[in-house]
């Protein structure tokens, strides 16, 4: 038996309607970035391994799809090599080349690369696919596409206002209801000051960023995991315990950790953003979250991340400021923030809630019926006159029957069906169905070409 084709694990395909919601996302995304004054880049699919290896950590490294070296790879190996079979040590000898792990690391490459040509500061955005070679679960794919924003070159807090307003828009674009948590590095940094730890800031990061999934009593035990002392352990509790509006938070993490020169300055910054905010009407509520870190270790300054309100899932945006993303190919000093949006989960997000517009559903939004021969000749004098005026239409190739056609319209979520028969094309009209309520009425073309449009 012929055994039927199939696709890697954690890959996937799009069909016709996934792909109209999806581009009705990327678009949606698009817009907003270009509005704001970010301009379009793309880079390879591929990168030089030794763009990507050590960037990401040993976790991350191992993570990184290689590609084979073209031609008769294992020709130049030497023969112990192969006898050790050491895959780590065998891989960068036949593959130079691997797949992006995501698009922070190419954006670096590009400005280094780039330097002498960009305008700094640097505001691009890129929306493309990154691959990891990670185990395939629900919500995990290994091809999965990033919508990256960033400003390059510039340390103005304007830019995470900038950058704060462009997630409140994009997502009130699209009707979903957001919270948009804000804290900063220099923030963490000056609790860990504060509880006598500095040494072990990133331990109780990672811990306390787990306090909405695991709770405050498993962020104490992971913490004793990690050796951190109870006496710190009992000076964190009430930076963990602090509720109320942002004001009230901030003036207690002010008695909590202002002394402390991190902590000072990571409070000036937040406070410097949100007077920024202020006069902008954002839709969304800006929430301060102290346990916030997003386990990432660049981050210098602001953290940003988005959660849904009305749908049980994790992060669907986030980001935050970077002092040295450059550095990492000889040219330290750059600093830069972004933000990046999680298209499947904003997709996710869309399809539970029912939020997808119908025609983000639909790519033609006109079909006329083919009657035969005789009307064949007027439908497309019609179909020319929507075409001319920019609007996706099509005519059924074949005069099947009325129910075949009506049934390929609605497969197709084609909201306006338009019959012409002989008494249609005496009266120079057209007899348009809605597809969605089944009204129908005559109509003129131009009546027809205002109504579509």
């Amino acid at each position: 038996m012929e055994q039927k084709p199939s696709i890697p694990k954690g890959t996937r395909d799009f069909g016709p309607l996934e792909m109209s919601r999806r581009n009705y996302i990327f678009n949606t995304i698009r817009k907003v970035f270009e509005k704001y004054g970010y301009q379009p880049i793309e880079t390879p699919a591929m990168e030089n391994l030794s763009s990507l290896l050590g960037k990401y950590g040993e976790e991350g490294d191992k993570l990184l799809f290689k590609i084979l070296n073209s031609g008769d790879y294992l020709a130049k190996i030497d023969d112990e090599l192969l006898k050790e079979k050491e895959s780590l040590k065998l891989s960068t000898q036949i593959s130079e080349k691997g797949l992006r792990y995501d698009l922070t690391v190419p954006l670096a490459r590009f400005v280094v690369q780039h330097r002498n040509e960009i305008v700094f500061p640097f505001k691009r955005y890129q929306i493309q696919p990154v691959w990891r070679a990670d185990r395939p679960q629900k919500g995990r794919y290994r091809e999965f596409f990033q919508c990256d924003v960033d400003v390059i070159g510039v340390d103005s807090l304007l830019n995470e206002v900038d950058l704060i307003s462009v997630i409140d828009e994009v997502f009130s674009k699209l009707n979903i209801n957001i919270v948009i948590k804000l804290n900063n590095r220099k923030i963490l940094s000056g609790i860990a000051q504060a509880i006598g730890q500095p040494e072990s800031m990133m331990d109780i990061t990672m811990a306390m960023d787990k306090l909405d999934k695991i709770g405050e009593d498993k962020v104490y035990e992971e913490l004793h995991e990690r050796n951190i002392s109870d006496e710190s352990i009992e000076k964190l509790k009430p930076v963990l315990r602090l509720t109320g509006d942002n004001q009230s938070r901030l003036n207690s993490l002010g008695e909590l950790i202002g002394s402390t020169d991190d902590g000072a300055l990571g409070l000036e910054e937040i406070h410097t953003i949100l007077k920024y905010l202020k006069p902008m009407n954002l839709k969304s509520p800006i929430e301060i979250d102290q346990s916030l870190a997003r386990g990432l270790n660049y981050y210098t300054g602001a953290i940003i991340e988005v959660k849904a309100q009305d749908v049980s899932i994790g992060s669907i945006c986030g980001g935050g400021r970077y002092d040295n993303l450059t550095g990492i190919f000889g040219m330290p000093g750059v600093s830069g923030v972004g933000v990046s949006f999680g298209a499947d989960r904003i997709y996710d997000v869309l399809t539970e809630l029912k939020l997808f517009p119908q025609e983000a559903g639909a790519l033609t939004k006109v079909l006329l019926i083919n009657f035969g021969e005789n009307e064949t000749p007027y439908a497309l004098n019609i179909l020319n006159k929507l075409h001319s005026a920019g609007i996706s239409a099509e005519l059924f190739p074949e005069p099947a029957k009325l129910k075949k056609q009506m049934k390929y319209a609605d497969q197709k979520q084609i909201p306006y069906v338009v019959l012409i028969g002989e008494e249609e094309m005496k009266t120079e009209t057209l007899t348009l169905k809605n597809m969605q309520s089944g009204d129908q009425a005559k109509i003129t073309v131009d009546e027809l070409i205002k109504k579509v449009e």
